[in-house]
């Protein structure tokens, strides 16, 4: 269970000191740095490892100076082994002397080397494993901080910035605080021992080359700001973009209705071209700084050659018998440590993004909620009766605080009393339901539980005797039986109480994995081999389900309650949904039941058995509902009528008539005000059994979203393999990927052609310097003259700085190059990525386990991998193969025989690298299923985020999130020993070989085969060339995951039918299956439906039938609708319609041509209003334009006489910015009612042929539904189009010209109302239900 500490508490790294803030943001980098090093509340080991790997790495920078001291005495004896060799040939005993007093110093070296290699392997594991376990604590930390956050915090907070931020900005902070921070501190502490050392050799020489101490902080502190603020603006535009894909992969069903993907692909495009710039920006500050970088370390080496010259010069001069080799241990141990620190300057691009990320979440994690609903309660609370009162209540949403939802009301409701809500959309209705479970708190006025003041009871107490049902009820991705469990966590009920152990465990998932193994439905007899705790909870679930009329389809699935309902409870139809949600809300058995429009989504029948269930439960507890059907609380204690933000009036149903006031007009406007026939329950008697106690589950489409019958795929797919990937590939060859990417990266050959050229004068130069080196030194000997010695200093000096020159523009070049490619090419990924998404039909998204957030971290977590390899990195490692190539040809050339023995050695570099990059590929591999889900555990918390709020879900999410990671953090530990044992070896084997060359070089030169010269060039070269792969091979972990992840892209690209961006399918013209149809043109009449002989299966239980035989006929302008009890196959009927997917058996043709024959374009004709309305983060404006066909932009009058047809004209002019008001993240600033009329508007606006509504006016109040009723038949008489509607009231499609009965996938009567109502039993009992006017009946 969560520790409730764990989650009230706000540690020191979340809070913004007064200090800080007076520090400029350049100069607070790197103690930015430190903090997030020390976050996310460390434990003693995490500090323990932080201090362990501090002191191993500074350790590991020391050897290798004091190796420089051995090689100056290694360079004196061969400096007089070569002056006597050029006097006179040496003898055998002086040869064997020289020979053994070098063989010694190698010995030291081999010895120091091991050493080092201990410490290499100790800091290299202790920060590896202390970047993993920050990652996995700033993971929780950030989730456990959104939990704390109040609702209205998330009402600008898109799902798909929570998957950016934990996809994208932890991965790079992982990267940026794990192994590289002991290389950067082996480093520094090597530079550091090296000026020591150069100090006691020669302080002139030494204090002259100090310089290079603050050019080089100036430039690390100038280019981490810069690198550091681009990246941020970055990351930014990135969480945006990942916003828009991530609302579009959840509405999947209406992106391709209307055909809507080039439209938000646009709007997608226009976010990444920001974050394109924001990258090409930082690319260019990386380029300037790791020029600088490179520049200083060269041009101080010019300054020590010359300098060092004129020392030896004097020496030779002075006749002082001064060591040469005290002056060649100063330049070379600086000459090396500003190798090594150079060797810094792909890392500190990726710690500045590291800060970066850390900011960025730390912003979220420092914001302080208006209340903490995490807080578990101290001590003991008065037990809560109900009585709540609200006193002089205003309100407004706090995203638009200018416009007043509530003004002044005053109302009660009394405890044990059941109290109703109703008035149109929009009257604050359903922020009543807010502000009494505390997911907003009020402007002004205060609101009361027995007399106290909410604000004063603990959120979480208080909520726990309230249970709400909202209007488009939020599921967890679990079976149903978890789902209604959830809501016993927050339960007050003693007898509840010893479930909470249960229930926050593996234990209720481990049941259910256990009847879906089993296959058995007998869930009672498992659930008492499991104990007491779990028999109880399934009994109290089953109770509950009863209660909520939704037992009888829960146990027609296949696995019963073990079944799945998917993300986000897309695999349950509405009415199943909403029956689950009552069920979650009744199992806790509350004391204050709050119903948002509960049973909007029902038929009449179903509502009928729940309103008796919730009449026979209702003794003792306080009921508000809220609802549009006046006929649901008609028995209400008392009814309170609402019409912008205001009470009108209130009282019981038969006083409210009397007043003839608003609720009489409501009810008038539903035709109530007749009396109904008295033998209506007698007909309800007569109904059918089939419609009023079975609903067909399992042979019915459940939803246009997604089918029940996709669930046993679903619950199969993640009960055997919980590791499996989600949804894409990642095999492919290395050979493949390099062959993809070229055509991507084609457009901008010219500018990887320039940046290659900068990575080969890169690798060149290090050859270069070791050719200047070789030369300096050998001309630097005693043996020769004052002024050649002068002379060569200068020369060479000379050669230096020119090096520098050029290395300063190459490695700009080469950075900058590579890093506007790698921006380009990931711009040119993301976006085709997108289209490859929305080009995959309905089927490929709901299959192998596919789940939005799966998607989406291939745009976002893959994205940014690749944007890694590609950019920084693929220069780096390109500069250190030139350097290879060009140091193997080299030292070829120049002393052969010494370069055979050095090149012997690659091969064991390589394979110790090579084992590297297996293991932790093998890892990445083994655990991406892991991250991507849980990701989208903390995705699907944000969007159901009222859901976790109301029910007290956050310890629950928590620690389902944390059980999701504990596979990859259980095996973090062995890996890091294993991939940290190879990556140290690297470092060993290198610098065995530089001990093996200086042997073998020192031993050719004694023999006389080769110069001094000829040996420190080859030694140089090999030297650098060792050092670079060990570098090369410390970017293992970015190259494991970058392949991975470019593979998954490439894999997806594929999918896909275009890779050109301009123009985007569907905007400047047709796709291409589009164009490729003989399409007519399109006709001003309405399009034909026809329905031959149709069969349906769903592709997951091809053996369970959906519709059989179906044979329908809606002739063109007709208004068609469908009616039927919940799940009978309706919403089948429509998806088949837009093909979303194809029938088994027979024919689905418009306008006489069978669509399984042609492309999409056909849908450029059809409208679609689903069930819930899918609105998109964006303005009005953009919501209603998405719904125009393809490749025409509506104008201000179009999208303004839709909305008027949908009766939200008036609305929209109300709100603060009118057409361009922002709807905010799927479309929560609006209420249901409102979210309704905008996507009817959506629809409108295409000027369709045919018209599709799906529960479409579910969310309405009478008055609205009645006006928007007028408004659809004029737009069907003036543009002759037709409609299909599906309802539940029947009211809303007594005009329909032709009514289909759907019962268990057959059209079981067909006629007009009239029709119907003299010869289906079906029908007439459901209108009875309803209290039609008996004058229409």
């Amino acid at each position: 269970m969560t520790d409730p500490k764990d989650i009230v508490e706000v540690s020191k790294d979340v809070e913004l000191s007064a200090e800080e803030k007076k520090w400029k943001k350049w100069y607070r980098t790197p103690f930015d740095y430190i903090r997030l090093l020390t976050s996310a509340d460390p434990k003693p080991f995490d500090y323990g490892l932080l201090l362990t790997g501090l002191i191993a790495a500074a350790a590991a920078g020391v050897p290798f100076p004091l190796v420089a001291i051995l090689f100056g005495q290694v360079i004196d004896d061969l400096n007089s082994s070569t002056c006597d060799n050029s006097a006179h040939a040496l003898s055998a005993a002086d040869a064997h002397a020289y020979q053994s007093d070098v063989n010694s110093k190698i010995l030291l070296i081999v010895y120091l080397a091991i050493a080092q290699f201990a410490c290499i392997y100790i800091h290299l594991t202790c920060w590896t494993l202390a970047g993993a376990r920050l990652a996995q604590r700033l993971r929780e930390r950030y989730l456990r901080s959104l939990l704390r956050q109040e609702v209205s915090f998330f009402d600008s907070m898109p799902a798909g910035e929570v998957s950016s931020r934990l996809n994208s900005e932890i991965q790079n902070i992982r990267n940026g605080t794990s192994e590289k921070v002991g290389l950067c501190i082996s480093a520094t502490s090597f530079f550091i021992t090296a000026y020591v050392v150069a100090f006691i050799k020669d302080t002139i020489l030494a204090a002259i080359l100090i310089s290079l101490v603050p050019a080089y902080f100036i430039m690390s502190f100038v280019g981490s700001h810069y690198i550091e603020k681009y990246s941020a603006a970055m990351s930014d535009h990135l969480a945006s973009a990942s916003a828009i894909a991530s609302e579009a992969l959840s509405h999947v069903p209406v992106v391709h209705a209307f055909s809507a993907n080039a439209r938000l692909e646009v709007k997608f495009a226009a976010d990444l071209v920001l974050a394109r710039k924001e990258g090409i920006k930082k690319a260019v500050a990386t380029g300037v700084q790791c020029g600088f970088m490179y520049f200083i370390a060269y041009a101080a080496n010019a300054l020590a050659f010359w300098q060092g010259s004129k020392t030896i010069a004097d020496a030779v001069r002075d006749d002082s018998n001064a060591s040469v080799g005290k002056v060649y241990t100063v330049i070379f141990v600086l000459v090396d440590a500003t190798l090594m620190l150079s060797q810094v300057a792909p890392f500190l691009q990726i710690f500045g993004v590291a800060t970066g990320a850390f900011r960025k979440l730390r912003e979220d994690m420092r914001h302080q909620s208006a209340y903490d609903g995490t807080c578990e309660v101290k001590g003991e609370f008065p037990d809560i009766q109900g009585n709540i009162e609200f006193r002089e209540v205003s309100f407004a949403y706090p995203s638009r605080p200018d416009r007043t939802v509530l003004k002044g009301v005053s109302i009660s409701f009394p405890s044990a009393k059941h109290t109703a809500l109703v008035g149109l959309s929009g009257s604050g209705k359903s922020t009543i339901a807010g502000l009494t479970t505390r997911l907003y708190d009020p402007k002004s006025g205060t609101i009361t539980i027995d007399g106290v003041d909410v604000r004063d009871i603990n959120v979480r107490h208080l909520r726990s005797f309230i249970s709400l049902v909202q209007q488009d009820p939020a599921f967890l991705d679990r079976s149903i039986l978890e789902n209604i469990a959830l809501g016993l966590i927050n339960s007050p009920a003693a007898e509840h109480v010893p479930l909470k152990p249960v229930l926050l465990s593996h234990e209720l998932a481990a049941f259910v994995e256990d009847i879906r193994r089993h296959r058995t439905k007998d869930i009672l007899a498992v659930a008492q081999a499991r104990g007491p705790e779990i028999t109880r909870i399934v009994m109290l679930v089953q109770e509950a389900a009863s209660l909520a009329d939704a037992a009888s389809f829960i146990e027609n699935l296949q696995f019963g309650y073990a079944t799945s309902i998917g993300s986000s409870g897309n695999l349950l139809s509405g009415g199943q949904k909403q029956r689950v949600a009552l069920a979650r809300a009744l199992v806790r058995d509350p004391r204050i039941l709050i119903l948002d429009e509960a049973t909007a989504s029902l038929d009449s029948q179903s509502e009928l058995r729940i309103q008796e269930a919730l009449e026979r439960i209702a003794g003792g507890r306080t009921l508000i509902s809220i609802a549009h059907r006046i006929s649901t609380v008609r028995g209400a204690d008392n009814i309170i009528v609402m019409r912008d933000g205001d009470v009108l009036e209130q009282g019981r149903h038969a006083e409210l008539m009397a007043r003839k006031g608003a609720y009489a007009e409501l009810v008038a406007l539903q035709g109530l005000d007749k009396a109904a026939p008295k033998n209506g329950e007698k007909d309800v008697e007569k109904a059918p059994k089939a419609i009023t106690s079975k609903e067909m589950s399992t042979g019915s489409n459940l939803s246009v979203d997604l089918p029940s019958e996709s669930d046993e795929k679903a619950v199969e797919e993640r009960g055997e393999d919980d590791e499996e990937a989600p949804g894409v590939s990642s095999e492919r060859s290395l050979l493949s990927i390099f062959k993809s990417i070229g055509p991507l990266i084609r457009r901008d050959i010219l500018v990887v052609l320039i940046a290659l050229l900068g990575a080969v004068v890169v690798g060149g130069a290090f050859s270069a310097e070791s050719v200047i080196f070789g030369n300096t030194v050998g001309h630097l000997s005693p043996c020769n003259s004052e002024s050649s010695i002068r002379s060569a200093g200068n020369f060479f000096g000379l050669m230096f700085f020119v090096l520098a020159i050029i290395e300063f523009f190459a490695n700009f070049v080469s950075w900058s190059g590579f890093g506007f490619v790698s921006e380009k090419l990931l711009y040119t990924v993301r976006v085709l990525s997108f289209r490859a998404l929305f080009e995959q039909d309905l089927q490929w998204h709901q299959s192998e386990d596919r789940t939005p957030s799966g998607l989406l971290s291939v745009i976002t977590k893959d994205g940014n991998a690749l944007g890694g390899l590609s950019g920084s990195i693929i220069g780096t490692i390109l500069s250190i193969l030139i350097n290879m190539i060009v140091a193997v040809v080299l030292t070829h050339i120049v002393a052969w025989r010494i370069a055979l023995v050095c090149l012997a050695t690659v091969p064991l570099l390589l394979g110790t690298g090579l084992m590297e990059l297996r293991i932790l590929s093998a890892f990445e591999e083994k655990h991406e299923t892991a991250y991507s889900k849980s990701v989208s555990i903390a995705v699907e918390a944000v969007n159901s985020i009222k859901t976790i709020a109301a029910f007290s879900l956050e310890h629950e999410t928590l620690s389902s999130y944390r059980r999701q990671l504990a596979g990859p953090r259980k095996e973090t530990t062995l890996v890091t020993l294993h991939a940290s044992f190879w990556l140290a070896m690297t470092y060993f084997m290198g610098n065995l070989s530089y001990a093996l060359a200086f042997w073998w070089g020192s031993k050719q030169i004694i023999e006389g085969r080769y110069t001094q010269t000829q040996f420190l060039i080859v030694v140089m070269s090999l030297l650098v060339s060792a050092q670079l792969w060990s570098q090369m091979f410390a970017l293992a972990p970015e190259l494991s995951s970058a392949r991975a992840a470019v593979a998954r892209i490439l894999n997806l690209l594929d999918l896909g039918q275009s890779r050109t961006l301009h123009p985007p399918p569907d905007l400047g013209g047709r796709d291409i299956e589009k164009s490729a149809e003989a399409k007519p043109p399109p006709r001003a009449a309405g399009a034909s439906v026809t329905f031959r002989d149709v069969g349906f299966a769903y592709p997951a239980r091809p053996s369970v039938p959906v519709l059989h035989d179906l044979n329908l006929h809606i002739a063109p302008g007709q208004y068609a609708a469908l009616v039927g009890p919940s799940g009978a196959g309706k919403s089948t009927v429509i998806s088949l319609i837009e093909r979303l997917y194809t029938p088994t058996a027979g024919v689905v043709e418009i306008d006489g041509r069978d669509i399984a024959r042609l492309g999409v374009g056909f849908r450029d004709d059809l409208a679609y209003v689903p069930q819930d309305a899918a609105l998109f983060d964006g303005s009005v404006r953009f919501n209603v334009a998405l719904g125009a066909r393809p490749g025409v932009e509506p104008s201000d009058a179009e999208i303004d006489e839709a909305c008027r047809v949908a009766n939200v004209h008036d609305v929209i002019a109300g709100l603060p910015e009118g057409y361009d008001t922002q709807v905010g993240p799927n479309g929560g600033q609006l209420s249901g009612g409102q979210k309704q009329r905008l996507a009817i508007a959506r629809a409108l606006v295409r000027k369709p042929r045919l018209l599709i509504l799906d529960e479409s006016t579910s969310a309405l109040d009478a008055e609205s539904e009645g006006l928007l009723q007028e408004g659809l038949e004029r737009a069907v008489r003036g543009g002759g189009m037709t409609v299909v509607a599906i309802a539940h009231r029947l009211r809303t499609v007594r005009a329909a010209d032709v009514i289909f009965v759907v019962e268990e996938g057959r059209c079981v009567d067909r006629g007009r109302h009239e029709e119907l109502m003299e010869r289906s039993e079906t029908y007439r009992a459901n209108a009875v239900l309803q209290m039609l006017d008996a004058g229409g009946v």
